[in-house]
């Protein structure tokens, strides 16, 4: 047999007798009242709205709208309202009520754990022989190059942010080694971004007159970096400390000329105490 469905009292107007009336089932609203001669009368909830419960309410309630940076998880029924989640690359933030986006592991960390819809990215430190020189959401540490190859030297070594360097021939120049780390250098170093954009519009170049990147965002400054380093002549390497103390950025250029340092030291001991063929 069918349970008896929930009832909620009553008075009735006309006769002033206490009535027992029938709830209204989820899905549906109480269009009107029980009578003594009648049981209550349900109607079935117009789209956009709902009832999950037994109720007597004289409307059914509105269905709900996602929130920002959030898409709907499932859509909203007569009997119950739409379900939403963070979309792709969002996390929700319990004490803030609201969806974020997953946290970008910073260079010399990686991924350990990918955000998902409820929790945010994990990061770790990169371990020795380990590096990443990206700041991403994504990006895992990756192993340092390793060699056997006799004719290959160490001019700089690995560290949590950039992978080793090698050489096989003598350059010259440090600098020339230096460019592999430059791009990587400035994710690391975290500038702010309108003297990143200085820098940026300071990089020595050939060019006579350059647009100004004031609407670029980092994303943007970072690949003009990258692009400005595949072209850049020794010289223009080496005058790059000096760009960084013209824009009050003197930490990191003296970890640059240091990192420059270094490679030259390698260089001198490599190539002018083994005979090694110079370029």
């Amino acid at each position: 047999p069918h349970a008896s469905p929930p009832t909620f009292h009553h008075r009735d107007p006309t006769t002033g007798r206490s009535l027992q009336c029938d709830r209204c089932p989820p899905g549906t609203f109480l269009r009107a009242r029980c009578a003594s001669d009648r049981s209550s009368q349900c109607a079935a909830c117009p789209e956009g709205s709902f009832t999950e419960l037994w109720n007597h309410i004289s409307q059914c309630l509105r269905c709900g709208v996602c929130g920002r940076n959030q898409v709907v998880k499932k859509r909203c029924t007569a009997e119950s309202d739409c379900q939403c989640e963070c979309k792709q690359g969002y996390y929700y933030k319990q004490e803030y009520g609201m969806c974020l986006q997953n946290s970008a592991c910073p260079s010399g960390q990686g991924v350990l754990t990918e955000g998902t819809a409820e929790k945010d990215t994990v990061c770790h430190v990169c371990s020795n022989n380990t590096f990443s020189d990206t700041s991403s959401a994504h990006d895992r540490c990756r192993p340092h190059k390793r060699w056997s190859n006799a004719r290959l030297h160490l001019v700089l070594k690995g560290s949590t942010w950039h992978d080793i360097n090698l050489i096989c021939a003598c350059y010259i120049n440090g600098a020339e080694y230096l460019k592999e780390i430059i791009p990587a250098f400035f994710i690391r170093q975290k500038i702010k971004i309108k003297r990143l954009r200085r820098i940026v519009h300071k990089l020595p170049s050939d060019e006579k007159i350059r647009e100004r990147p004031l609407k670029l965002s980092f994303s943007e400054l970072h690949s003009r970096i990258s692009r400005w380093v595949f072209s850049a002549t020794s010289s223009q390497i080496q005058q790059l400390p000096a760009v960084l103390i013209k824009v009050s950025v003197r930490s990191a250029a003296e970890k640059l000329q240091k990192k420059l340092n270094q490679i030259n030291t390698h260089l001198t001991k490599r190539c002018h105490s083994g005979g090694e063929r110079k370029i």
